[in-house]
């Protein structure tokens, strides 16, 4: 395996001495001979007992020598080298020899390992081993932590619980010095301006805090505040019931002429009820509670002197409000919270009593986490400019609704939720239905909201209009003001690229520290990947952020750094993504080839169909993965035809003489006519060429093997690795247009039947590495099973292929190989 570490800091041996003795690896002063100074380090990092006797036995279990225990070793006058140095180190770290490591030159394991590298060329003074063992403790194991870490999880810090009263700092991250069974939870009701309900008073939303004790004695914590629709519970089933049918035809939409500005949002401004009046004042909260639901990154720094606060918002269950998904009222509900944690809002003991309480533990610095509807929120919150938000790490962000439910003018679902919208998800999180007497108060109001939304999101036609504009909030992100950790998925058919790669362009200028990650995950957290130290990073950066270390973070940690999707445990950094000067390459169609655009072409046409048999329509309905699979198949039959083959056309490029890092969107322009006054058309940018791919998803490495902490919340280790057999194709990108919308997605033209048009559209941007000896390829289809409706309608395409064109963008400044 390949370590990837980007938090780990260099800093010079002095302060390396300083930092042990900080952590007691040193007590007052080195031990003279170096070979002792080793045996000291080794003896403070066994914890599982103080007897001499276990000490002997367990350095028994390791080799210094190819034919040496460590035990003999050490009870030798032989002197202590490199070698053996790293043949005890790469042990303690928990990789494996034969596979990991040779015991008979354990040196030439740590580059392809990527363990830092000691700038020594023998261990001669005891200052030298303390700056190999400061190495050591940095380095990450085999098993996705810091040594430092793995050994927090024995208890190294427990005797540290008893005297804490800061942070305590170890290359220039915090450490797990505060007792997670000492956390104190409480629960305080925050006044928004806002009145949802319309009950003439202002809603009070729940946010459940997770604060160090030492916070009663005087000590302000930083906070990470996840806001989590999700975490009072869903209402699964209603969101079922409420469900559309995507099984309905496609239409021809009414022509139309509108203009950016018939379709920007109004400034939103309610009239608000007055605020409560204060009754009195608490020092400490009446209400608490024995369990939250948790993000395991929150869960990392509740031990390292971090305050955490979830709240669901809105509409939520022991909250006031309605909610309305994505809307403005919404992002207010997200940053009430910051200005209650900054000092800037009121929030009060209950719901009845307004007996107001302060955050007088906070040191008023907010970092925002989460992922999905949890990272949309936070990038809502940012584009504020609120105070007192620091930074976001955004993972799996929506930045703009129509993006998530729409694309080019048609209706398209997330990945795996066919069917779902705004007002199904609003129903979903509307966790006060769970309280039947809060309910029934409001149930009739939140029905009128679900009206609202299912006239306003508009599935009739799928255009952008005021309504999704609202919910775009590109439109604010000039305002942002907190750096901004970007974490995607360029598998993710979720939440799609498109959204992290539209506000990574609309930052790109502002004075922010900005920072993107992108795996090749689908809808996913990456915080326990065994193969990047994401967590060790977080902690550099938050620690940079909210506590004010001066750790260099911000030079430290790499703007760009993006996961290989061809070498398993492999990251790379790079300047930038979707880099201005890359390189561009264009083909024009030809008969099932893409062709240089340098090179002459031919006159020639092509033509596919969207209707299937009733039966194979029923089969692909039910059957995603057959129907994925027929529609990029041009080897083999499905039941001995492949019921796709006139229902889409194929385009290959020449195989590849060299690798290409394809950055950003894609561009396809075809001239196409349809036989009927209105049609779409799907594409799919494809990687053709057997190999061992990644796995769709992260396999198990060890389960409930993380933690950071002692006897504290777990989390398994996870890690893409190959897929034990080859496949044929990766589908890299796909994009969707209706096409009376091929000027934008709120205007809508004509189509004449049988006429031909230029419709060009981006597909999802991307970042792909596609091999040497592998085909690019461009598939057209029209009624795409996974993401648009589905009509099953007669309706014939026709492509005049020397009219039309693929651009890619290809990377010029290939990786660093960090």
């Amino acid at each position: 395996m390949k370590n990837n570490q980007f938090g780990r800091i260099d800093v010079d041996q002095d302060e390396e001495i300083t930092e042990l003795k900080a952590i007691h690896f040193i007590d007052q002063d080195l031990i003279a001979d170096p070979k002792a100074q080793f045996e000291d380090f080794l003896r403070r990092s066994f914890l599982i007992s103080n007897q001499e006797s276990t000490f002997q036995q367990k350095l028994g279990n390791l080799l210094a020598t190819p034919n040496q225990t460590a035990a003999d070793f050490f009870a030798s006058a032989e002197p202590l080298t490199l070698d053996i140095f790293y043949l005890i180190a790469l042990q303690l770290l928990q990789f494996e020899s034969g596979i990991d490591f040779s015991v008979i030159d354990p040196q030439a394991a740590t580059a392809k390992i990527n363990l830092p590298r000691l700038a020594l060329d023998a261990l001669e003074t005891s200052a030298d081993v303390a700056h190999a063992w400061y190495s050591i403790l940095t380095a990450h194991t085999k098993n996705g932590e810091t040594y430092l870490d793995h050994l927090t999880q024995q208890g190294y810090f427990t005797p540290f619980y008893a005297t804490t009263t800061a942070p305590l700092f170890f290359n220039g991250k915090a450490q797990a010095v505060f007792d997670p069974h000492q956390i104190i939870r409480e629960i305080v009701y925050v006044e928004a301006p806002l009145d949802t309900d319309h009950d003439g008073k202002r809603d009070l939303l729940k946010a459940e805090i997770l604060r160090p004790a030492q916070t009663e004695q005087g000590y302000k914590a930083p906070v990470l505040y996840t806001a989590s629709p999700y975490n009072q519970g869903t209402n699964d089933h209603w969101g079922e019931q409420v469900t559309h049918n995507v099984d309905i035809p496609l239409t021809e939409k009414p022509v139309n002429h509108l203009t950016r500005e018939d379709v920007t949002a109004k400034p939103y401004d309610p009239e608000l009820p007055p605020e409560r009046q204060v009754k009195g004042q608490a020092e400490h909260a009446c209400e608490h509670f024995a369990r939250e639901q948790p993000y395991t990154l929150n869960n990392y720094f509740l031990t390292r002197g971090f305050a955490v606060v979830y709240a669901a918002g809105i509409g939520t269950r022991d909250s006031e409000g309605l909610r309305d998904t994505g809307s403005v009222a919404e992002t207010i509900s997200t940053t009430a919270i910051i200005e209650w944690l900054a000092g800037n809002r009121r929030a009060f003991t209950n719901k009845t009593d307004n007996i107001e309480i302060k955050a007088n533990w906070s040191n008023h610095k907010i970092a925002m986490t989460g992922r999905s509807y949890l990272g949309t929120l936070a990038t809502a919150a940012a584009t504020t400019g609120i105070e007192g938000l620091e930074t976001i790490i955004s993972e799996a962000a929506i930045s703009s609704w129509y993006d998530y439910y729409r694309d080019g003018g048609l209706v398209a679902a997330p990945d795996t939720f066919q069917g779902e919208d705004m007002d199904v998800l609003a129903a979903e999180v509307f966790s006060r239905q769970k309280d039947l007497g809060d309910a029934l108060k409001v149930r009739s109001k939140f029905d009128q909201v679900l009206n609202r939304i299912n006239h306003d999101q508009d599935r009739q036609s799928g255009n952008y209009s005021r309504y999704w504009d609202s919910r775009n909030y590109l439109n604010q992100a000039k305002n942002i003001k907190a750096d901004l950790i970007l974490v995607h998925g360029l598998n993710d058919w979720n939440v799609k690229p498109r959204n992290v790669a539209n506000l990574w362009n609309a930052v790109r200028d502002l004075p922010i520290n900005k920072k993107i990650i992108l795996h090749q995950g689908q809808h996913i957290y990456i915080n326990n990947f065994r193969s990047i130290d994401f967590t060790d990073m977080m902690n550099l950066w938050l620690s940079y952020k909210l506590f004010g270390v001066e750790n260099n973070a911000p030079e430290v940690l790499p703007n760009v750094i993006i996961q290989d999707n061809v070498e398993p445990e492999t990251w790379h950094t790079y300047p930038d993504w979707q880099d201005a000067d890359d390189e561009v390459r264009e083909f024009t169609l030809q008969a099932k080839t893409l062709v240089d655009a340098a090179l002459p072409t031919k006159n020639e046409a092509a033509s596919f169909k969207d209707v299937l048999d009733p039966a194979v329509f029923e089969m692909y309905k039910n059957n995603l993965t057959q129907w994925h699979t027929d529609l990029l198949n041009t080897e083999h039959a499905t039941n001995g035809k492949n019921q796709m083959r006139d229902n889409r056309l194929i385009f290959k490029s020449a195989q590849l003489d060299h690798d290409w890092y394809i950055d950003g969107a894609a561009e396809v322009k075809v001239n196409v006519a349809v036989n009927k006054p209105f049609g779409m058309l799907s594409f799919q940018l494809v990687d053709f060429g057997d190999a061992r791919r990644l796995n769709v998803t992260p396999s198990l490495i060890q389960p409930r093997s993380l933690s950071g902490s002692y006897d504290w919340r777990t989390d398994d280790l996870r890690e893409f690795t190959q897929q034990k057999s080859v496949t044929p194709w990766k589908m890299i990108s796909k994009g969707h247009i209706n096409l009376q919308n091929r000027t934008n997605n709120y205007r809508v033209d004509k189509v004449v039947p049988n006429q031909f048009y230029d419709v060009t559209l981006q597909l999802q941007p991307t970042f792909y590495h596609l091999p040497a000896g592998h085909q690019l390829g461009l598939v057209i289809y029209a009624t795409d099973f996974e993401t648009t409706i589905r009509g099953n309608q007669d309706l014939q395409y026709s492509l005049q292929l020397n009219q039309s064109h693929l651009k890619v963008r290809l990377a010029n400044v290939i990786s660093d190989r960090s």
